[in-house]
């Protein structure tokens, strides 16, 4: 059995982080279904820019949709809708045979809106009814000014991304938002179980942050352990009285998913963070370099301690260090923010470059 496939039966969902129309077309994105057991997909700014910058396999459309006026953000919400469509099509019978739980695709509001709560939702709102498939999640940031959002938009029946959650405490601060919405859902006597949502804990930047700052015996493990808490925190509020009656009105648990997963250091494991996140009713979104990594040479872990194992332990040898994890991941959080912000600059200047020159021919 591959390894990507044991996965699987350890009730773990494997994503994939990446799209391009070029996978779409040429059946990539259907054999990662088939043979690598892929049943999910993320998308973000920084994926998109590269697949449009990188090939021609957008040009016909770019042409078409700028002589019919479309340019900036409605061209590429336009194009990148078209991808996810298809995407979103080739899910479906996950999506179904799983009730609705597994076969999502996310497509990202756009960051500028991050600070704007009632902007946001707006756009949430919009795509949400542009993108005319049931297994669509919307992302977005589980920032201070994101979350009244997200509160919202799961009231409004809309399915979320939450993204950009780095600490502990983001995560709790998003499956707050998550409850208060569903909560408000069953005092209007709306129905629970037509709502969804994942919660997006970044991983990988927390190593990244501290690789020249650590002893080599510490690095490439704070990510993990901060991971280690969440998962503590995670199962703890699904035991709670205050989900479980959430839950016994057919409310869906906002799953945990492993964000920022490809290894950041050329000296570590390819794979260190899918074989050390393997926990059941939790994602591994992966990039595709690691994806190929784990189906060729995957090892399967120890599964997550559900008390959080030696997660404490570690945090206090990089406090011991002076590294504050609170600090650092709110740091890391408004850095994420910003480098999301440029993305989708860089993306909407490269859509307009292309534009222009395709123009030209």
């Amino acid at each position: 059995m591959k390894p990507t496939q044991k996965l699987r039966e350890l009730r773990q969902s494997l994503w994939l982080d990446n799209i391009s129309r070029e996978m779409l077309e040429k059946g990539i994105l259907k054999r990662y279904i088939d043979e690598y057991s892929i049943s999910g997909l993320t998308s973000n700014p920084t994926i998109f820019d590269h697949a449009i910058a990188h090939s021609h396999f957008y040009d016909k459309s770019i042409v078409e949709l700028s002589s019919r006026g479309l340019e900036g953000e409605e061209l590429f919400f336009k194009l990148a809708i078209d991808d996810l469509q298809r995407a979103a099509d080739l899910f479906l019978p996950i999506h179904e045979q799983t009730s609705r739980k597994d076969g999502w695709v996310s497509l990202e509001i756009s960051p500028l809106l991050a600070y704007d709560a009632e902007k946001t939702l707006l756009e949430a709102k919009r795509i949400h009814e542009a993108f005319q498939r049931p297994n669509l999640f919307i992302k977005i940031p589980g920032t201070k000014e994101g979350l009244p959002a997200i509160e919202e938009a799961i009231f409004e029946g809309i399915s979320i991304n939450i993204t950009l959650l780095f600490t502990p405490e983001h995560y709790k601060e998003a499956a707050e938002a998550y409850m208060r919405g569903l909560e408000r859902r069953l005092s209007k006597g709306l129905p629970l179980d037509t709502v969804f949502s994942v919660a997006s804990l970044f991983v990988s930047r927390w190593d990244k942050a501290t690789m020249n700052i650590v002893p080599d015996s510490l690095k490439n493990k704070l990510g993990i352990a901060i991971a280690k808490k969440t998962y503590k925190i995670y199962r703890d509020l699904l035991d709670s009285a205050r989900w479980n009656l959430l839950a016994h009105k057919k409310a869906n648990p906002q799953l945990l998913l492993w964000a920022s997963t490809g290894t950041k250091d050329p000296q570590a494991s390819d794979i260190l963070y899918v074989k050390n996140l393997i926990a059941p009713d939790t994602i591994n979104t992966v990039p595709e370099e690691t994806l190929l990594a784990f189906a060729d040479h995957g090892q399967i872990g120890e599964i997550l301690p559900r008390d959080g194992g030696d997660a404490e332990n570690i945090l206090a040898q990089y406090r011991q260090l002076g590294i504050d994890d609170q600090v650092l991941g709110q740091r890391l959080q408004k850095e994420g923010a910003e480098a999301f912000i440029n993305s989708w600059k860089d993306l909407l200047s490269s859509l307009k470059q292309k534009s222009s020159l395709l123009k030209t021919f």
